[in-house]
């Protein structure tokens, strides 16, 4: 009890704090706004304003605004893309889309209104549930995390780039672990951080350092989403008439089970390493259309199924968190470029992560929930008037703020070479259907593998059996072998046969 009772009054003197400051006020308006926009237009993803954010803060503010100014970007543009998924059927972000299967048909029923109103208060439920989790598992995994050693650290950076390629690629799933790896390799450039002798650099002293994390993400992110933006033909919204907005008391309270269950979906699923809130959307609309009493109504205008996607994938920004403060590896993309503007700023998170800090990201999250619900609410039309804006017009716009905020960390033009040249890569990489993320959180969680492995191998002598003698070792080299088998062909073919279970038809 002593432990909980210093932990909310931690949380609360953050909470106070960051309340009286005026400063807190402006950077949470200004960011959440700008976050609204970039989860609204269809093309802008909420990891590219995290990342353009990244790019302008950087190590240029004290830590305590740059985290505002982050987080309240990122809850600000995951709840943004519900705008265009609810009113033009088209998802503004990919953790948006499970939102379009029932706010769409709501919207062409004339209740267009109603279905922001609830996803607004859904939204704003959700994430304070992710936040609530946060608060109360970050503290267990901490604990558990102190145990951890370099063979652990090795494997769980493993797996963290496998899982991700696992789950965001589009088709074959070779294909995200090709992304991860090529990222692992990326993290080899540079000074080697046990011997510090240069590797891969050919002679060219910036690559001393390694791949520059913002240039990198500002390449892999912003490049692709600027090209492909402006190649489509997207023709000005056509945005419906709305009627009232502010949902009632008695609806919402009636929706609370279905708001909670989605929530604990959401959280579950967002503290997966790298998998993200577009998964957790899905994932909780599937459950809720298996066990709501109007699943008949999923996918023509039901409110659960709204609540279902809504609320999971805010709610996942505080599951994708809590693997990012405990162990540095990302739960999403967003959560990455996040985990980018930390190590920029000399924050490394895990165990020896000030405590502090972890109760000042619960508190802004709050303050951010808040300013979201507020201006969802009661400022909805003027983000239904940005909705008008053309691609061709906003994007322009965006590549010249990726292309300061790139140059703007490191003040070189190597930087924005560098940015150029990973997003030439990454673009050609979305033609071939290879996802990117897996390979941002390759070259973010890349270190750390190489480090901890090479470190392991150096206390043990050069005797692999330090990945199996150790418990926590051993069950996480399981789950990497697992997770790789459970992707080949005749594993699977093999595991139906054992089950019953016919083969799917093609």
């Amino acid at each position: 009890m002593e432990f909980v009772a210093t932990q909310i009054a931690g949380f609360w003197g953050s909470f106070i704090g960051l309340a009286s400051d005026p400063i807190t006020y402006v950077y949470l308006i200004a960011s959440v706004f700008l976050g609204i926009v970039f989860g609204a237009l269809p093309g802008l993803t909420a990891t590219l304003a995290v990342t353009i954010l990244t790019g302008f803060f950087g190590n240029k503010f004290p830590l305590e605004h740059s985290l505002i100014a982050l987080i309240g970007a990122y809850v600000g543009a995951i709840y943004g893309g519900s705008y265009p998924s609810i009113l033009l059927n088209i998802p503004g972000t990919a953790a948006s889309a499970a939102t379009a299967m029932d706010g769409y048909p709501l919207t062409k029923q004339g209740r267009g209104g109603e279905a922001l109103g609830i996803t607004t208060t859904a939204s704003f439920l959700g994430t304070l549930f992710g936040t609530l989790c946060l608060l109360i598992f970050v503290w267990v995994l901490l604990a558990v995390s102190k145990n951890i050693a370099s063979p652990e650290k090795a494997l769980l950076a493993l797996f963290g780039i496998l899982l991700s390629g696992t789950l965001m690629s589009q088709d074959l799933v070779i294909k995200g672990w090709i992304a991860g790896l090529i990222g692992l390799a990326m993290a080899m450039v540079g000074l080697d951080p046990i011997l510090s002798e240069s590797r891969y650099t050919f002679g060219w002293s910036y690559l001393l350092s390694g791949f520059q994390v913002v240039p990198v993400l500002m390449g892999a992110f912003a490049i692709p989403q600027i090209m492909d933006g402006l190649r489509a033909t997207v023709m000005v919204a056509q945005v419906p008439q709305l009627g009232r907005i502010v949902p009632k008391f008695r609806e919402v309270l009636r929706r609370m089970p279905a708001i909670t269950r989605s929530g604990a979906i959401g959280t579950g699923v967002g503290a997966l390493p790298g998998v993200g809130e577009d998964v957790a959307g899905w994932v909780s609309y599937g459950v809720g259309k298996a066990s709501s009493k109007e699943s008949k109504l999923f996918g023509k205008g039901s409110i659960d199924g709204l609540i279902s996607a809504e609320a999971a994938n805010n709610a996942a920004i505080g599951g994708a968190l809590i693997p990012l403060l405990v162990l540095g590896i990302p739960g999403s993309p967003p959560a990455a470029a996040l985990l980018g503007a930390l190590k920029i700023n000399n924050v490394i998170p895990g165990p020896t992560i000030d405590p502090a800090l972890i109760l000042h990201v619960v508190a802004i999250l709050v303050l951010a929930s808040l300013t979201m619900f507020i201006m969802g609410l009661f400022t909805a039309r003027i983000f239904i008037t940005i909705l008008r804006i053309p691609q061709t017009v906003f994007l322009p716009v965006v590549m010249v703020l990726t292309t300061i905020g790139s140059f703007s960390v490191g003040g070189g033009i190597n930087d924005l070479f560098l940015m150029i040249a990973v997003g030439l890569v990454a673009y050609t990489m979305n033609v071939m259907q290879y996802p990117i993320a897996p390979l941002v959180i390759g070259v973010i969680l890349g270190g750390l593998f190489d480090e901890t492995f090479r470190r392991s191998l150096l206390i043990s002598d050069g005797d692999m059996s330090v990945f199996v003698s150790r418990p926590g070792a051993a069950i996480l080299l399981a789950l990497n072998v697992l997770l790789i088998l459970s992707q080949i062909p005749a594993v699977k073919n093999g595991f139906r046969r054992l089950t019953g279970k016919k083969e799917p038809v093609a």
